[in-house]
């Protein structure tokens, strides 16, 4: 049985907040009384992310890289947690440019946990990702089970969690970090060359467009709605349990759906909206590089150890997303 606990009255760090999850977390935390900082380059992010949080006096956006040490310690100054989403996401883009992958994924990762730890900041919630899993294909995926890395970008979300344990050891410092499996709903970015599927299709199909599925629509991803991604987050804020710091855990909801179940429950969806888009027919293009054929999360750890329960099954989350994307993209 779910038990909320809610994150009060602290002053909350959350990197990478102009962009979809950290926009959705500062929503949620400054409701419940919680002062915020925001640190956003904007490389990915959108300052139209933050419009409902300019003006709020418990609102405090800075611009700055986590590349600069300097500007992470500023950031960090009076925090009592931090929960770190900044990363240049997408396995296609860091196969193209693994260098600026590294850069800001790693060497940044590691001069965020340098200014928590020398800031004195209690707990360090991370965005860790089900690429880590890399090439072991056994379902469902668990935590203690991980192969080798298939991309640029899944090799630094892997070093993230080495980096956390080690500092989890030697400093002292609370880390949790958060495997997300390819979480989808409001504010996420369908524009650009590494736009995320979901929103991607959707755009393409409100424009009546066919989206492209790579391979035969086999492939099957564990897609997990913003909503249950929020609420791994608050628990993993306030989690007491020793046994869950100093971790890492599949966020996820815990169904697999394949891309053809997905495109056409999206036609479904938006197509209440538009009777037209009913009609869009998919094409289908070669496999991408780097992709794994399967995902699909085990969120016993998450459920036991943390009071993860994920309310929105794909479903539930697509329609909540779509009626999101058809009034902000028309």
């Amino acid at each position: 049985m779910s038990v909320e606990r809610q994150l009060t009255n602290k002053r909350i760090l959350i990197t990478g907040g102009a962009g979809f999850i950290g926009s959705n977390l500062i929503e949620r935390f400054l409701t419940q009384g919680n002062q915020i900082v925001c640190l956003d380059n904007l490389l990915t992010g959108h300052y139209k992310n933050m419009e409902g949080f300019q003006g709020n006096p418990h609102f405090t956006f800075i611009e700055g890289d986590i590349r600069d040490l300097a500007i992470c310690r500023k950031a960090v100054d009076g925090v009592d947690l931090v929960l770190h989403q900044a990363a240049l996401g997408s396995v296609p883009r860091s196969i193209n440019d693994p260098l600026t992958t590294n850069e800001i994924n790693i060497n940044g990762f590691l001069n965020m946990l340098v200014a928590s730890r020398d800031a004195n900041v209690k707990r360090f919630v991370f965005a860790a990702s089900s690429s880590t899993y890399g090439d072991n294909y056994t379902l469902p995926k668990v935590e203690e089970n991980i192969g080798k890395p298939l991309s640029p970008y899944a090799i630094t979300k892997y070093v993230n969690e080495l980096y956390a344990d080690v500092f989890s050891k030697i400093y002292g410092l609370e880390t949790i970090g958060l495997r997300y499996f390819n979480v989808f709903g409001r504010r996420q970015d369908p524009n650009g060359a590494y736009a995320a599927v979901i929103p991607k299709f959707v755009k393409q199909m409100i424009n009546h467009e066919s989206p492209v599925i790579n391979g035969d629509g086999s492939y099957s991803r564990d897609f997990t709605y913003i909503d249950n991604v929020i609420h791994a987050n608050e628990m993993a804020a306030t989690v007491q349990d020793p046994s869950a710091l100093n971790q890492v855990f599949n966020i996820a909801f815990g169904e697999n759906t394949s891309l053809n179940e997905l495109f056409e429950t999206l036609k479904l969806e938006l197509s209440q909206f538009d009777a037209k888009i009913f009609s869009v027919q998919a094409l289908y293009a070669q496999n991408r590089e780097g992709d794994i054929p399967h995902s699909l999360a085990s969120i016993e750890k998450a459920k036991s150890r943390l009071n993860y329960h994920p309310t929105f099954d794909v479903k539930s989350g697509l329609k909540e997303a779509v009626q999101w994307y058809y009034q902000h993209l028309k």
